[in-house]
């Protein structure tokens, strides 16, 4: 592939001391990644560069780490600031690979994976949690490991001081909510570890949880009006306002979240039944939807326009090099893009509002609350009534009379 896109100048990159014999392996992965014929050049004409400089430290590729290429990328930034990336893509291939280590593995190992995959196996087989919830209390976990092991403490040496000091730090950066779903998950390691004395009992009845009042805040909904603007602000002349666009109308059409979106692949799609296949995350139960026409186009306009390559099978792919899977988080990052870039005036910065806009629609429209429900994937109905407080106006024909009020202005003496 390399004598290809140089065939010229391809060995002087191959007779590089360190890097050449992975060379041409590299450009292969950029290619299979997605990166453009000017963006794989520029990668491969920086190599000797990033060569001689790791060259310093290391006299092979077996020898290359986290640390090595760190610094690498640092002494690169000071000099060729626009191609030190360069060193972080190398790193993502080599990785991908198998030539190294990933570096959030590595961490997680040193910070006692034996106790990770014991606790994130307790989380699953006994607790039954579901596969999101698992990587959200382990990553919990760990953190709190990390914390113990940057103040020099140990698991069977824990004190309150050490989780007051990190529920503050977590307080810095979390809301009220999410700092509560963090004392949780951290009450439950903290318990787990007691089972069989690795930790001293009773700490987790000493952590206070931020106050929360039931329904203290209204879902965050969008006129359905605002909705319908927004969507036909959707620049979709690019490849990637296409995506944009049948993802947030499948958010508007059906109420689906972020991680259902990004979910769906191509057979979850049967065109010929008009039917589309939702795995939902967090019920872990299975929903189909009729696909409607509106929907239906959207989805063969991006397919034609951005077919996904194998071995793919998602819908929705990212459309910047390295290609590879979209994460929910990702799904955020372009809705927040396309507030900005329509001009309107919406303070909510997730998806999740779409969502809510449409339950309110549905509700609005004469839909039956356990029909709602459904198709939202609730589980209670308790989940769905919260809709109605967002009814302010069939909640004003239900109201009550006040005792002893008078209807209508008496005269004044």
């Amino acid at each position: 592939m390399l004598r290809s896109l140089l065939p010229k100048a391809h060995h002087k990159f191959l007779s590089l001391p360190v890097l050449g014999p992975i060379t041409d392996g590299f450009d292969d992965w950029l290619a299979a990644s997605g990166f453009t014929g000017g963006s794989r050049k520029f990668s491969i004409r920086m190599l000797p560069r990033v060569d001689a400089n790791v060259r310093r430290r290391v006299d092979k590729v077996a020898k290359l780490s986290h640390a090595v290429l760190h610094d690498c990328w640092k002494a690169l930034m000071k000099i060729y600031p626009c191609g030190a990336g360069t060193v972080h893509t190398l790193e993502r291939y080599l990785v991908a690979s198998g030539l190294m280590v990933d570096g959030r593995q590595a961490i997680a190992t040193l910070q006692t994976s034996t106790l990770s995959e014991e606790y994130t196996n307790h989380l699953r087989q006994v607790r039954g949690f579901a596969a999101s919830t698992v990587s959200s209390h382990r990553r919990t976990a760990q953190c709190f490991l990390q914390h113990l092991k940057e103040a020099g403490d140990t698991v069977s040496c824990i004190r309150a001081g050490n989780i007051e000091s990190y529920i503050a730090k977590a307080g810095k950066r979390l809301s009220r909510a999410t700092l509560q779903h963090e004392i949780a998950a951290l009450r439950g390691f903290l318990r787990f570890l007691t089972m069989d004395g690795r930790a001293p009992a009773g700490l987790d009845r000493h952590i206070d949880t931020p106050r929360l009042y039931r329904l203290e805040q209204l879902p965050r909904a969008l006129p359905w009006e605002t909705v319908r603007t927004l969507l036909q602000s959707v620049d979709t002349t690019s490849p990637m306002g296409l995506r944009d666009y049948a993802m947030f109308l499948l958010i508007a059409t059906y109420g689906l979240r972020a991680s259902e979106v990004v979910g769906i692949s191509l057979d979850d799609i049967r065109w010929r039944q008009g039917i589309l296949r939702i795995h939902q995350r967090k019920t872990s139960s299975p929903l189909e939807l009729p696909l409607t026409n509106e929907v239906m186009s959207a989805l063969v306009k991006h397919l034609k326009r951005t077919p996904p390559p194998a071995p793919y099978r998602r819908v929705f792919l990212r459309m910047r090099a390295p290609m590879g899977v979209l994460k929910p988080t990702a799904v955020t990052e372009a809705f927040q893009a396309l507030i900005r870039k329509s001009g309107l005036s919406i303070s909510y910065q997730g998806p999740h509002c779409l969502r809510h806009a449409y339950a309110l629609h549905l509700l609005k429209n004469g839909t039956p609350l356990k029909t709602i429900g459904d198709i939202l994937g609730h589980r209670t109905a308790e989940s769905t009534s919260m809709y109605l407080r967002l009814a302010t106006g069939d909640l004003r024909e239900v109201a009550l009379a006040v005792p002893g009020a008078r209807t209508s202005k008496e005269p004044q003496c």
